[in-house]
């Protein structure tokens, strides 16, 4: 399993930060690899809450369904995509720091069947986005203005 890890601050309130992080649909304002997310399911974040988010693949686009598992209001989140191919486990945790807030944000990568024996390639790919979506978030948040 190839695994990602990044803290981002962000200037303004954990309850805030939360919110725009939380849901979603705003993944596409942060996060280059995602070229659109819609709400699928539910009303908004929170456990009914899923996400169709379209991603760049290897020759072509693919659309994922991100079903929220676990959720805490204002603090944390946790959302599966599974495929017949990988499952991806995303979890974001906001706590309130001195100047605003931190974002911890963990993507989990797993491969499925006999794909898994390409892991720890897996894990250099993780990275890669992993850095692109953490300094994506770093410049939104930085912005203010979401």
């Amino acid at each position: 399993m190839a695994r990602y890890v990044a803290r981002v601050p962000s200037p303004r309130s954990a309850d805030a930060t939360f919110d725009f992080v939380a849901d979603l649909r705003n993944l596409p304002q942060w996060d280059p690899g995602a070229k659109r997310a819609v709400l699928a399911a539910g009303a908004g974040p929170g456990l009914s809450a899923a996400y169709d988010v379209t991603v760049g693949g290897v020759g072509r686009d693919i659309t994922l369904r991100y079903e929220t598992i676990e959720h805490e209001p204002g603090r944390r989140t946790v959302v599966r995509a599974r495929t017949r191919w990988f499952l991806s486990l995303d979890t974001i945790v906001v706590e309130p720091a001195e100047m605003g807030a931190i974002v911890a944000y963990e993507a989990r990568l797993e491969m499925c069947g006999p794909l898994r024996a390409a892991d720890p390639l897996l894990r250099l790919v993780l990275r890669r986005i992993g850095n692109r979506a953490a300094a994506g978030l770093r410049r939104r948040l930085e912005a203010g203005d979401w």
